[in-house]
């Protein structure tokens, strides 16, 4: 059956948001970051520092950031709702989701969501803490009681488990590498005209595919940059949002962490290419009262390029099996029908866990998208998509964000400028 009331539809928006430098070696700590990114998400809101009852909730996986108690109180805002949890890529819509709960319950009138991570030059998935000891990783800790039988096959980061899904989907569809490397093209476009971006120069496929092999059928230009940074949003009901400094940006639709059967240990309950969007896509669509062909633009999760196609397929922006053809025709590039992570997302602008695919949602919303355009700051934009020039789309309307924590989890939500 499926949920999905549309209760909250349009009921509450992003309103502020902030971030740091996208760096490889940010020499500072993750509490210094995540109070630099919460003070500049306030700062963008125009909210009141201290007439302002605040929530606040961040996620760390693998424990690898301070607690937000702290950071708040660095910031130089009192609390009356905070809670952190575990989590990794499903958590930036999740949290969302919660946080629209507490704003409805009437808790707080606003809710600050935010992740900070040294993800360079501190914990490293599948790799080893700033101490040199080896630890398990913390994304295979999270899948219970399979750790020993997943590290036993050497199943020890999020790269072994998609690489899985993806020889399987290889076999059933014909899905090619080629194909594949079409991602990372497109958002390496998209980031050579971002001026924040860690990487910005254009790939073509064949370096993509000339590259070394990390666990096959991933390249080394397959795999998303991992960087030290902070990222924070802030949120407040729709009405009060009209009366702040930025056209208000409305969440339309969420779905938090739905997922298929046995998420641990999917596998055993095909088919195997299958993310949990299947579930979640009825969810977040409902909620939002639209459906696929009413996206502008997407951002996914791209910690690896396999992640960019297996959602766009499990949310219904294509059939299944046609994922391949619907990255690789030009559909999810700057100027097509779709475009895909406008900023670089992940493989080319910088890793913080699904958040700065929602900060580049809002600022496309916004009319406000920092590329090398002259006048960005005042809002024109010259549409020319060609490198070290724009990357604002022309009149978008509705634009959805897409995570998952592994194959079978998955999470969703589609944001608006129409209210």
């Amino acid at each position: 059956m499926t949920k999905g009331s549309g209760l909250l539809r349009n009921k509450y928006s992003i309103v502020g948001i902030g971030e740091t430098e996208f760096s490889r070696n940010s020499g500072r700590t993750t509490r210094a970051m995540g109070s630099e990114a919460i003070k500049k998400a306030i700062d963008d809101s125009g909210l009141d520092y201290a007439n302002t009852s605040w929530g606040i909730t961040c996620y760390a996986a693998g424990g690898d950031a301070a607690g937000s108690e702290s950071i708040a109180s660095d910031v130089g805002i009192r609390l009356d709702w905070q809670a952190d949890t575990m989590g990794g890529g499903s958590s930036t819509e999740t949290l969302i989701a919660v946080a629209l709960g507490v704003l409805e319950s009437g808790a707080v009138d606003a809710m600050i969501l935010y992740r900070s991570m040294n993800g360079r030059t501190g914990l490293r998935m599948g790799g080893n803490p700033p101490t040199g000891v080896r630890e398990l990783a913390p994304w295979v800790a999270m899948q219970g009681g399979n750790v020993n039988a997943m590290q036993m096959y050497g199943i020890a980061s999020p790269l072994n488990m998609f690489s899985l899904a993806a020889v399987r989907h290889m076999h059933e569809y014909g899905t090619t590498s080629e194909q594949l490397a079409h991602v990372k093209v497109a958002h390496s476009y998209h980031a050579s005209n971002n001026p924040k971006a860690y990487y910005k120069q254009r790939l073509t496929v064949d370096d993509v595919m000339n590259s070394r092999y990390i666990a096959r059928p991933f390249h080394l230009l397959d795999c998303c940059v991992e960087t030290d940074n902070a990222v924070a949003v802030v949120i407040t009901d729709t009405e009060r949002a009209k009366s702040l400094r930025h056209k208000p940006v409305a969440i339309k639709g969420n779905a938090g962490r739905s997922h298929r059967w046995a998420p641990d240990y999917h596998w055993n309950h095909g088919p195997v290419p299958r993310s949990g969007g299947i579930y979640a896509g009825p969810i977040v669509f409902a909620n939002a009262g639209i459906g696929p062909d009413d996206i502008d633009a997407t951002g996914s999760y791209d910690a690896f390029t396999f992640t960019a196609m297996l959602q766009l397929e499990g949310f219904g922006f294509c059939k299944f099996g046609e994922g391949g053809d619907y990255i690789s025709d030009g559909t999810i590039f700057l100027g097509g029908r779709r475009p895909n992570n406008t900023s670089g997302g992940h493989l080319c602008e910088t890793y913080t866990h699904g958040m700065n695919m929602v900060t580049e949602n809002v600022r496309q919303l916004r009319g406000e998208v920092d590329d090398y355009c002259p006048n960005w700051q005042n809002g024109e934009h010259t549409y020319d998509y060609s490198e070290g020039k724009c990357r604002a789309l022309k009149n978008p309307v509705h634009t959805m964000n897409m995570g998952w924590a592994q194959p079978a989890t998955a999470s969703a939500m589609i944001l608006t400028n129409d209210i």
